[in-house]
């Protein structure tokens, strides 16, 4: 069963990846890093030269940085998967990626493993692992 655990721990989950998703849309680097635990991982292994970050302030600095290759992005995400124990949780997520680059039009499609945790009433993310699903280049007005 890919949806398990309390109803209203998979909604704030859900609501969680949406306000990251949102965040990322706005380029609003403080409400994006505001999802993240303090101790959190960030794992982008298909872009080997950005690695793995650890730290939400280091996750952050490192976010703000990789944005400027991304203008105009429209960011979105849905859950496949969110299974709820306790005060962790795992989740698979699916997202879609429209910018431009260079007077191309960049469509990207991806994977996350998740892991969040329940903090002080708070879901965060604990962990995010990204895989590249599919990426497309149009050029600009396609």
């Amino acid at each position: 069963m890919p949806f398990t655990g309390p109803a209203e721990d998979r909604l704030a989950i859900r609501e969680l990846l949406e306000t990251y998703a949102d965040a990322v849309t706005r380029v609003d680097a403080d409400d994006w890093a505001a999802t993240w635990a303090e101790d959190a991982e960030w794992s982008l292994p298909d872009y080997p030269e950005l690695g793995t970050t650890k730290g939400r302030a280091a996750i952050k600095a490192m976010w703000i940085e990789a944005m400027k290759n991304y203008p105009g992005i429209m960011f979105e995400a849905w859950p496949g998967s969110i299974e709820v124990t306790g005060d962790t949780a795992t989740m698979r997520s699916y997202t879609a990626e429209v910018y431009d680059q260079n007077g191309t039009t960049m469509r990207d499609r991806g994977v996350y493993e998740d892991t969040c945790v329940k903090i002080d009433g708070k879901w965060l993310f604990k962990s995010r692992s990204f895989r590249n699903i599919h990426r497309q280049h149009a050029p600009k007005g396609c």
